[in-house]
């Protein structure tokens, strides 16, 4: 592991390969329980991986996921990961109104406590859907008494985005604890670039992920990554009915990602999102003061 450099905050959002956005118009979700389940075997994967490159991480789980996996929780939990909630069945936020939120939060964090019997302290919106339609969810999470959230990705994309967001952790609320990180982007010519991992990731050349992981770390910040447990299962279901876009999104370069991932984890330095979400507390308290 590289050691100098600020600690990035390295992160697993936990759903299978059905559950993914790319599908939603396609495959309904009354049919996930009769479809291949892959997840467990690339969470596996993915705690080796960790494992072998010495690193610690998050694990933003799906409740529909954390209790058809009880046994898998807990060996995350037990390898020293933290478990944090990505929803309950990939809802987006800003297709929910205040009062399902809440619904949503609570069925998806009970069922991963009791799965891992651990507190959930952090959040994922699905899709980084927390975005400028949605203010009212930050004043759920705070009420639900999250610590923190990573749900916002302070750029422009065809399916999510809040361009005007603040690109480093921000609190959203006035006179409340509530931390948000978002997910990284790097500069070019003026323009904010997507770098946080997932596609952009697994598509795009390594050495542009180096790249926006250096800057950010020049600035003294930590970077936010995210992978998908499905992004290293080459060998995973087609779904030829498909948008093109859609398909081309998902399936490309699928059999180099876990390479990709182990150089990664080798490079920089990785932990927690509870972790990092701490030091940037005391990092704002710090320019409070």
């Amino acid at each position: 592991m590289n050691a100098t450099g600020p600690v990035n905050g390295l992160s697993v959002d936990v759903e299978d390969w059905f559950q993914v956005g790319a599908f939603e118009t396609v495959i309904a979700k009354d049919d996930w329980p009769r479809l291949a389940d892959r997840v467990e075997r690339n969470c596996d994967a993915i705690l080796a991986l960790f494992d072998a490159g010495g690193v610690k991480g998050t694990f933003f789980t799906l409740g529909w996921v954390a209790e058809r996996h009880p046994a898998l929780m807990r060996r995350i939990v037990s390898a020293g990961h933290e478990i944090a909630s990505h929803g309950w069945d990939h809802d987006r936020v800003f297709r929910l109104g205040a009062a399902a939120f809440r619904e949503d939060l609570t069925r998806s964090r009970k069922a991963i406590e009791d799965a891992a019997g651990t507190p959930v302290t952090g959040y994922r919106a699905p899709s980084f859907s927390i975005d400028a339609r949605t203010p009212w969810a930050f004043e759920v999470l705070a009420e639900q008494g999250y610590a923190y959230s990573s749900s916002v990705a302070p750029v422009v994309h065809d399916h999510y985005g809040w361009r005007d967001a603040p690109r480093f952790a921000f609190h959203p609320l006035p006179g409340s604890d509530l931390i948000e990180i978002p997910v990284t982007t790097a500069l070019f010519a003026g323009r904010r670039l997507a770098a946080g991992g997932g596609g952009f990731f697994r598509v795009l050349p390594y050495g542009f992920s180096r790249w926006a992981i250096r800057q950010v770390n020049r600035e003294g910040r930590p970077a936010v990554f995210y992978f998908h447990p499905w992004e290293i299962d080459a060998a995973q279901p087609r779904i030829d009915n498909a948008p093109l876009r859609s398909r081309i999104r998902h399936y490309t370069n699928l059999a180099v990602m876990e390479a990709k991932l182990r150089q990664l984890v080798a490079e920089f330095r990785w932990g927690r999102m509870d972790d990092l979400a701490a030091r940037e507390a005391a990092r704002a308290m710090r320019m409070a003061a």
